[in-house]
């Protein structure tokens, strides 16, 4: 794996909280356009991991690069500006904000970047349609399904046209059904737009499907 290939490396990664050591030590490189499964049984460190990846929250010890970016030892206020270009979070239960639309919801990332209403609108418009839904712009999230919260979740990740998506169960409160189609959009995205995904997860269909399956145990990766 050549250095311009990666997308994300990791080296050491330690965390703990209190007396509770969390990670002990991960190494993870990430290629661009990859898609890697998180996995692993609850409390193994899957979720601190990926927080740690997409810069919300900082290891104890240990370094990360993104897209040859280090970024250890950054201000809060810096990786929330890089945060905001350059990573997409999709998380389980959505958190799309119930007194908004849909297009308003995905406009948000875009609103915090500096972008124009008009060009934020627009953009959202074209993912909200690639994402079949074209005609529920204004509809706020009560009045979506399940699977139609998740998509403008991910409309929302895309929206700054981000190099990585970080997602955590994103199909741990959907039906088989519509996880399937939630899981196949992820490979279509990657497909068409080049993205890096990291997905935490217990649907084993999932994990399965991946590129890569990372898998960790009480902390270290094995």
């Amino acid at each position: 794996m050549s250095r311009q290939e990666v997308m994300i490396r990791a080296k050491n990664i330690r965390k703990s909280y209190g007396s509770l050591d969390v990670l002990k030590g991960i190494d993870i490189e990430i290629s661009k356009g990859e898609i890697v499964s998180i996995v692993g049984a609850s409390g193994a460190g899957k979720t601190t991991l990926l927080h740690i990846l997409g810069t919300l929250d900082k290891p104890d010890e240990g370094e990360v690069e993104i897209n040859d970016v280090a970024i250890t030892g950054w201000s809060s206020r810096k990786l929330a500006t890089f945060r905001n270009r350059n990573i997409g979070f999709v998380f389980q239960f959505h958190h799309l904000l119930p007194e908004f639309t849909a297009l308003e919801n995905v406009c948000i990332p875009s609103f915090i970047a500096g972008v124009s209403q008009k060009e934020a609108e627009a953009n959202a418009k074209q993912l909200l349609d690639f994402l079949g839904l074209k005609d529920r712009l204004e509809h706020k999230p009560n009045e979506l399904s399940g699977g139609e919260q998740q998509r403008v979740a991910v409309a929302r990740a895309l929206i700054n046209k981000p190099a990585i998506i970080l997602a955590d169960e994103p199909s741990g409160n959907l039906d088989s059904a519509t996880a399937k189609e939630l899981h196949q959009l992820f490979f279509t995205l990657r497909d068409q737009m080049q993205q890096t995904f990291i997905i935490v997860t217990h649907n084993e269909e999932l994990a399965q499907l991946s590129d890569r399956r990372f898998i960790l145990k009480d902390g270290k990766h094995i």
